[in-house]
């Protein structure tokens, strides 16, 4: 979800500088570590299917458009779009790797 308001950001407002966050300490909070998993499958499917009419509808003039990362520096859309892209294949590995190990 972050993500997908950085990229609005970026597109709306002029070199916006977006804030970091602690991943693993949000993971920690209840909606996340005791809420039932068919809530936030749900979510993440109706926010990728937003984020792609969006993106889709991007110029590649837009995706030149940049934020201000507070570790990364200045980063284009197009930069964090292969960013996020390898994010989600990342995340897609470690459930995967989890599911073999738990043999699920």
């Amino acid at each position: 979800m972050n993500a997908y308001v950085r990229f609005k950001l970026a597109i709306t407002e002029d070199r916006p500088t977006i804030k970091a966050y602690d991943e693993a300490r949000w993971a920690e909070l209840p909606d996340a570590s005791v809420a039932d998993l068919s809530a936030s499958l749900t979510l993440l499917e109706s926010l990728h299917r937003r984020w792609v009419v969006f993106l889709r509808r991007l110029t590649g003039e837009q995706f030149e458009r940049t934020l201000q990362h507070p570790e990364l520096g200045t980063v284009s859309l197009n930069r964090y779009a292969a960013l996020y892209a390898w994010h989600g294949r990342h995340h897609v590995a470690h459930v995967t790797a989890l599911r073999e190990r738990m043999r699920w």
